[in-house]
């Protein structure tokens, strides 16, 4: 399976993420990839080579033309990484929301812009 850094760095080419983007419509062949993209058919067929390196693309034959198309195992690698950059996050900002709160509540202070810590309306006023 591909590493995310592998992938990361492939993607870290816009001409690779066109690529991607237009195979992600299903398979095609490099001469259709190039007539759609401002690069020449060598520059495609190099992004390629390098997108199946990452695990991104595989190409099979159909008749005389090879077909490319998107390869789960990179994106798998790809959404792993950032599945878990993303729960650590949420974890790390759920951990620092109780820690400020225990805090404010430890030295009897409150936000006074947060609405829990405004004495209710009283029914006559305006909105």
């Amino acid at each position: 399976m591909a590493s995310a850094g592998t992938v990361l760095d492939a993607l870290g080419d816009a001409s690779r993420r066109h690529i991607l983007e237009r195979l992600a419509d299903g398979p095609l062949p490099v001469g259709v990839l190039a007539e759609q993209l401002p690069i020449s058919r060598p520059a495609v067929s190099q992004h390629l080579r390098a997108l199946k390196q990452a695990e991104l693309v595989v190409e099979s034959t159909a008749g005389t033309r090879r077909l490319y198309r998107i390869h789960p195992a990179g994106l798998e690698a790809l959404r792993g990484y950032l599945d878990g950059l993303w729960s650590t996050t949420l974890n790390n900002l759920a951990a620092l929301a109780e820690a400020e709160a225990a805090s404010d509540a430890a030295s009897g202070k409150g936000d006074p812009t947060c609405h829990r810590n405004r004495p209710p309306r009283s029914s006559s006023a305006a909105p």
